[in-house]
């Protein structure tokens, strides 16, 4: 009597936790919803206790809120940034907010950030290192949920949405930039928004946009030219957002630019994909004029508005400058406020672009991707053996602009291969990504001489974290097709993950100005430039 051997079945393999939460979301539509506002919610709590826990302290001026504090409190009272006598730090640390004067002070950046400073401190008292930061830790907690709204609609994942915007929300840049009473962080909560913006345009207008000229194709073909885009409202809003930008700092015009240019051509490349045959004139010319009326008008009245308190009061520096000696032949229609606004103007970008003031902690652009200077924004010191410090070599409280390391690392190498991903997929999100970079970072590379800092880069960071999740999501779709490597991929990804957070706890204590002995200060000085 014979026996055949059963067939051997192939093993099953175990699903991955990946695989089980795949599964969740796509086999539970109700868990998906709950997890569509339970995960943003949740992060963005976190987000804020990190930035508001002990936000009065230190309680000294920090960095340059010597300018930034003492400007937002004038203008808040008097509707223009006006002049403090010597000594005046301490004064108003100590309470005395009432010395500045009414003659107006030579400020290099608009309006709209110093009013974002200046609201808090009228509420809650104009002494107070809390009130006067508490506007900057709400639009670093702002930043966050926003990351998460414009990761969810670049990916169509509440996983990686997630990812990327809780890195924001763990990272010491994000939390520093958040807990000093600077404009940078103004800056990028308009800059995401404006990008968010364009997101939802794109979703909205390329829909439209197949669905007409479908309706126009005929027996003769393709037509030869697409339909004319006017109902844009997000292309109104990413306008605006990018005008308030501008209004915290000039960078913002950057934005506004790249969006331009990206809006024609993603128009150009949705023409062609759909069949216009004049597909690059049509973008250009056609459409692209109406993104223009849509997009650039609406930032200018944005700008304009931010000036309001100067242009309705007569004390603002420069107010008058045109009065003696206005213009004449074309240009003699423009109202003489507007004409003193640009002379004001022509003032502040000879400041900036020409400002080469040696500083120990400047880094020029170039160093950035690197990391090789970042700044410090406090430093106090306590003798060993003084009150709770044990230390001999005596304890140091340090704000320092300092991104998580690894997370900084990885996400400019993801940047790197996003543009090979860009230029084998063809995919817009990725190229959404880039031009966030290109416009927040290339400018800065005009400027060599110029005296700049690396915690200018926190306007660039939400970018790079957009860069390391899509790379993360390469990653895991390649193991998924492949599913011998799923689980050495998830494997790599948590412990990554973990590696941040040990890092993001090990740098917490020197980016909130926490006490610490003088050698575990030590222990963060892995490069020269960090000390």
């Amino acid at each position: 009597m014979t026996t055949t051997a059963e067939p051997l079945l192939p093993e099953r393999r175990r699903p991955t936790l990946l695989d089980r939460w795949h599964a969740r979301f796509s086999g539970d539509p109700v868990f998906a919803r709950r997890m569509a506002w339970i995960a943003p919610l949740v992060i963005t709590l976190i987000a804020a206790v990190l930035r508001m826990w002990n936000l009065a302290h230190p309680h000294a001026v920090v960095f340059d809120e010597t300018y930034y504090v003492k400007d937002a409190w004038s203008q808040w009272v008097l509707g223009y940034a006006a002049t403090w006598p010597d000594g005046a730090d301490e004064r108003f640390l100590a309470g005395e907010t009432d010395i500045f004067t009414t003659t107006g002070s030579f400020v290099v950046h608009p309006p709209l950030g110093k009013y974002l400073i200046g609201l808090p401190m009228a509420l809650f008292g104009a002494d107070s290192t809390f009130a006067w930061r508490l506007g900057t830790a709400l639009a670093g907690t702002a930043c966050v949920l926003v990351l998460y709204l414009l990761a969810r609609s670049l990916t169509g994942s509440i996983v990686f949405a997630s990812l990327a915007s809780g890195l924001l929300a763990i990272d010491g840049l994000g939390i520093v930039m958040s807990r000093v009473a600077l404009l940078d962080i103004f800056l990028t909560l308009f800059t995401l928004l404006a990008f968010w913006f364009v997101v939802l345009d794109r979703e909205r207008s390329r829909v439209v946009l197949a669905e007409r000229i479908a309706a126009r194709w005929d027996d003769v073909g393709a037509p030869a030219w697409g339909p004319v885009l006017w109902n844009r409202p997000w292309v109104i809003a990413a306008g605006a957002a990018a005008g308030a930008a501008t209004a915290v700092k000039w960078s913002g015009v950057w934005v506004l630019a790249a969006i331009g240019i990206y809006l024609v051509v993603s128009d150009a490349l949705a023409r062609r994909s759909a069949g216009v045959l004049f597909w690059p004139a049509d973008a250009t010319v056609r459409q692209g004029a109406v993104s223009f009326v849509l997009l650039v008008p609406v930032a200018v009245v944005v700008y304009l508005a931010s000036w309001t308190g100067w242009f309705v009061t007569d004390g603002g520096y420069d107010r008058h400058a045109a009065d003696a000696n206005p213009a004449t032949g074309f240009w003699s229609w423009v109202p003489l406020s507007l004409q003193s606004l640009w002379r004001y103007h022509e003032s502040m970008y000879g400041s900036t672009a020409g400002m080469s003031t040696p500083h120990a902690y400047a880094s020029p652009a170039a160093q950035w991707p690197l990391l090789l200077r970042p700044t410090s924004m406090y430093a106090g010191s306590t003798p060993g053996g003084t009150g709770s410090c044990t230390d001999p070599n005596g304890c140091w409280e340090i704000l320092y602009s300092m991104p998580n390391p690894i997370v900084w690392w990885a996400g400019v190498a993801s940047l790197l291969y996003l543009v090979y991903l860009l230029f084998r997929t063809r995919d817009g999100a990725y190229g959404i990504v880039l031009t966030g970079v290109v416009a927040t970072y290339s400018p800065w590379l005009l400027f060599p001489e110029r005296t700049i800092f690396q915690f200018y880069t926190v306007l660039i960071q939400p970018f790079l974290l957009l860069a390391l999740v899509f790379v993360i999501r390469s990653a895991v779709r390649s193991a998924r097709r492949d599913r011998g490597t799923t689980r050495g991929v998830e494997r790599v990804v948590v412990v990554f993950l973990g590696l941040v957070l040990v890092l993001a706890a090990f740098w917490f204590p020197l980016w909130s100005a926490i006490s610490v002995p003088y050698e575990f200060y030590r222990l963060h000085n892995w490069l020269p430039g960090w000390v």
